[in-house]
This record gives C-alpha cells, structure tokens and sequence, in this order.
C-alpha cells in the first residue's frame, strides 16, 4: 500500500490554484521531481491566467475554464516536445497561474516637490498624491519581464516601481493637460485622466494595464502657497491698482497695530506702516473721499500719509519691485507707480 502511495504521488492529475488574500501576482505550482499525467485535469478559476513554460521557454497559456491536458490542447509544449499522435504518457513542465484581478487602492505621491511649468507662475514646485488600479493582461510579457522563474511574485514588491511610473510622468501630464496651477484643484478629473495616459504605456511594456487613477490631493511648498494667497487677495480687489493698495495697506495695518506701531486710530496705524507709508497714502486719499467732514482721525491718516521721507519713498519702490519679480504687478504697474513716488521726491 505505501509502495502504491509513492507511485502515485510521482504523478499529478489535478493543477490548480486557489489565490490567498496576500496580494499575489504571480505563482508557480510546485512540481518538483513530479510529472503531470497525460490527460489530467487543469482548472483556471475567473481571473486567473495559467502558463505551460518548457526548458525556459513560455508554451501554452490558458484562460478560466477546466481543461483536459492532451496534444490537441497542448499544442505548443506538444511541438516543442516533438511529441507524435500516440503520445500518452506523463510529462514534465513548469506551471505557472497570475491573478489577473484588479489590484485596487495602490497609493502614488511625491516624496519631494515635483518641478513644472506654469502659464502663471513659471517653474513652481507641487505635490501631489492619490491611488490607482492595474491588472495583469500579458501574462507571458509580465512573466518575461517581472515574475522571472521565482516561485511567488507579490504586489507589495511591484509597488515602488510602479509608483516611481507614476511620479515620472507627473509633469507630462500638467503639460498636458494645460490646466494652470491655479485650475488644478477643481480639475483634478482631468488632471488624474492625463496622468493615466502618460503612465499607461509604461504599465504596458511590462504585461500591465493601468486601469484608473485618481488625484486625491495637489499643493504647492509654503513659500509658494503665500504667493498664491497674495494673488488670490488682488483678484478679489480686482486688476484696479489703487484698491489693491488699499487691500495690501489693510492686510498690514493689524499688524502693526497688534507690535505696538505707535498712536491709536487710523492715524496712529497709517504712521506705524513705516516703510510702507506709502500705500497708505491711497487708504488716506480714499478715507478723505469717503469721510468728507468726518472728524480729525482722517485729517490726521491724511497728513500723516503726506508727509513722506526719501528713504521711505525708495523703500517702498523695493517692496513694488519684489511684488513686480513675484508677478504679482505687472511691468506697466509698477512704472506707473514707481513714477508717481519718485514725483514726491521733488
């Protein structure tokens, strides 16, 4: 009986396998020193995918289904065999299955900033992150140049390259899209469309099929996200240079006030601005115009506004040229009111 036992363990009739919950990509089944009967029985289960590999060499590929193992449906490994119509007898062949299930919520995301080109900011740098889903579609690709002869092949280990696809293509898929930085967070479908394409065809040269990617989230360094604040303030004021004064003399005057500036009141805050006594004189103007007899607290922002120092008219011109470098005035802008301090100069 135990020499019976031996005999038929030399032999396997039934291959197949049933994928664990691990996250396995590719599986070889274990044959070892055992052959595989002639006219035995190979079960492939929905989205699996089995491969007959002979001598180093990809033959027959199977999709779901039970399948009986004879020459008729065998025909390569039978061709590579040089095995005649009579043959019947127990064979040796490596048998490998993939899971060709989607593999869903694979995260992608920049560890460090990702440089672009942007129509408004120029070269600014982003980060980003979201998840995607690929499957197996080319077994014998993704064997070839993946899963190799090993006996297991996880998606924990695909991961990184996969993941490396995504990032490299980043900025292709900005230029694409041509969606300014600004634009990106309400169109992050399109955003996330463009980033498949670009990658797709990466996933394909390795067996895969990208399936759906998603942005779930882009961002810009701080340095850069004060900028954009600073943008998104004028383009609430609106392109009129004389209100935008006024909004960046409004952003500064609790500050000054909250350190301590000096005085109280309208005139104490316009006088603590210092160097940006400047813009002030535009709160004032505008104060004048609206509080027409309105008391001695706008009588005093507008003398406190008229009397500017030259080092003080220089140093606002500076603070107009970093926001001319920043973008956030335009060439024409800044002439015109770098002309109309330097008028107070005289």
């Amino acid at each position: 009986m135990a020499l019976m036992d031996f005999i038929k363990k030399q032999f396997i009739d039934i291959i197949e396998w049933v994928e664990p919950a691990d996250g396995t990509l590719a599986w070889r089944y274990p044959i070892a020193d055992r052959e595989i009967q002639y006219g035995g029985s190979l079960t492939v289960r929905e989205s699996q995918v089995a491969v007959f590999v002979n001598e180093g060499k990809i033959a027959d590929v199977f999709g779901p289904g039970m399948h009986k193992l004879t020459t008729q449906t065998l025909p390569v490994l039978t061709y590579l065999k040089n095995w005649d119509k009579l043959f019947q007898s127990p064979f040796k062949s490596d048998v490998y299955f993939f899971s060709t299930r989607q593999q869903v919520d694979q995260r992608w995301g920049t560890t460090q900033p990702v440089a672009i080109r942007d129509k408004d900011f120029g070269a600014v740098r982003l980060r980003a992150f979201g998840n995607y889903a690929y499957r197996i579609t080319d077994p014998k690709l993704f064997h070839q140049q993946i899963s190799g002869t090993r006996d297991n092949y996880s998606v924990a280990e695909l991961d990184g390259q996969l993941r490396a696809l995504m990032l490299q293509h980043i900025s292709d898929a900005v230029a694409s899209a041509d969606i300014p930085f600004l634009d990106l967070a309400a169109n992050q479908v399109e955003f996330a469309k463009q980033l498949k394409d670009a990658t797709a065809p990466e996933f394909e040269k390795l067996g895969l099929a990208l399936q759906s990617v998603t942005v779930q989230n882009v961002s810009l360094p701080d340095e850069l996200q004060k900028l954009l604040d600073q943008r998104i303030g004028m383009g609430m004021v609106g392109s009129d240079m004389g209100r935008f004064m006024q909004y960046q003399t409004a952003q500064a005057i609790p500050g000054m006030t909250a350190a301590g500036g000096g005085g109280s009141g309208i005139a104490g805050d316009a006088m603590g601005l210092g160097a940006g006594v400047a813009l002030g004189q535009v709160l004032a103007q505008n104060l004048q115009q609206g509080l027409q007899g309105g008391g001695a607290a706008a009588q005093a922002a507008a003398a406190a506004a008229a009397s500017i120092k030259p080092d003080e008219v220089m140093s606002t011109i500076e603070k107009l040229a970093d926001l001319k470098a920043k973008g956030i005035l335009t060439d024409e802008e800044f002439a015109a009111k770098k002309a109309e301090l330097l008028k107070k100069l005289v």
